[in-house]
């Protein structure tokens, strides 16, 4: 009955770059787990992010410090306590799923009470970059449903308009990764209506966003780096309109969908998001897809290569057949 465990950093590289407020990378480096126990094996992937002073190396001891409680029987709501919410509980804590739903022969949208669609209509992200790369990269994609614009720098207007142009019968939603200033937001806000956006992803810092209680929205605002798990939650309330959950954040599928319970008695509408990673990092995160407006979930698109058994993207559409990778 003992669980067996290993973890590893691995590095996928991006296909061309990846480009936010914060900077540029041209790889995706996750950190990947697998328990095993009986002779099958439950997998995880999280994505250490140096904003929440997370690397892979502390994310990878954080993991292997729990060896020896997980040898011992450790389940996956100990980890719960064991681990604060952050990546390197994301990735046992999917792992403990997949685990957990081999051993009983079910898939994990069973044993969580999820009924997945056969399709998920995901984002597809272009890079922030000058007006002109922008709409280039827009116009490339402008035949898929929802495209996710990179802002948060001066110039952020043009970059839009010029997004719009190229891509003009196309859904768009903005992240500006905390990179507005409170001066800028009305006008940037104005913009947005205009050229028909659908969200705006945490125009301001963090710890800088109580003036979004005072401003009038004219376009729907979500939060994503002002709030990681159900702690601080209710906070958002009066500030946004909806949340962006992400599993590196929440520290794996348990909490998430507590937090995507308790968004929806707020009054939140919920975005279900991802970092750059792969398809073993997409697999849990689409079990919140159903009570999502808005899914984010195209990281393996960013990737010259996903790992074998990844999910299936066509036109903007995810399909949610099973796969051997997570899950069942």
């Amino acid at each position: 009955m003992t669980t067996r465990l290993s973890a590893a950093i691995e590095a996928f590289p991006i296909a061309g770059h990846f480009t936010i407020a914060r900077g540029s990378k041209t790889e995706a480096v996750v950190v990947s787990v697998a328990l095993e126990r009986d002779g099958a094996v439950g997998r995880g992937e999280c994505t250490p992010y140096g904003r929440y002073g997370e690397t892979p190396e502390t994310t990878l001891a954080a993991i292997e410090a729990l060896g020896p409680a997980i040898a011992r029987g450790m389940t996956r709501l100990e980890l719960q306590q064991a681990l604060p919410p952050g990546a390197a509980r994301n990735a046992l804590d999917c792992a403990f799923w997949d685990l957990e739903a081999k051993l009983a022969g079910r898939t994990v949208a069973d044993l969580a009470g999820v009924t997945l669609a056969e399709k998920i209509e995901t984002a597809f992200t272009i890079s922030l970059g000058s007006p002109d790369a922008m709409a280039e990269a827009a116009a490339k994609a402008a035949h898929l449903p929802l495209l996710k614009i990179k802002l948060g720098a001066p110039g952020d207007a043009e970059r839009l308009g010029a997004v719009r142009a190229a891509a003009p019968d196309t859904r768009l939603v903005v992240d500006a990764n905390e990179g507005w200033h409170v001066d800028d937001l009305g006008v940037l806000l104005d913009v947005c209506r205009h050229c028909g956006v659908e969200l705006v992803e945490q125009p301001l810092p963090s710890g800088n966003d109580a003036a979004l209680a005072d401003i009038k929205h004219l376009v729907p605002i979500c939060a994503d780096e002002s709030v990681h798990a159900l702690d601080g939650l209710e906070r958002l309330v009066g500030r946004y309109d909806a949340v962006n959950i992400k599993l590196d954040k929440t520290g794996g599928l348990t909490e998430a969908l507590a937090v995507a319970k308790r968004a929806d008695e707020l009054g939140l509408s919920i975005m279900v998001g991802c970092m750059v990673s792969t398809s073993l990092s997409m697999f849990p995160a689409r079990l919140l897809a159903s009570r999502a407006r808005w899914v984010d979930l195209d990281g393996p698109l960013l990737l010259a290569a996903d790992r074998d058994g990844g999910l299936v993207y066509r036109g903007g559409l995810i399909e949610t057949g099973a796969s051997p990778l997570w899950g069942g």
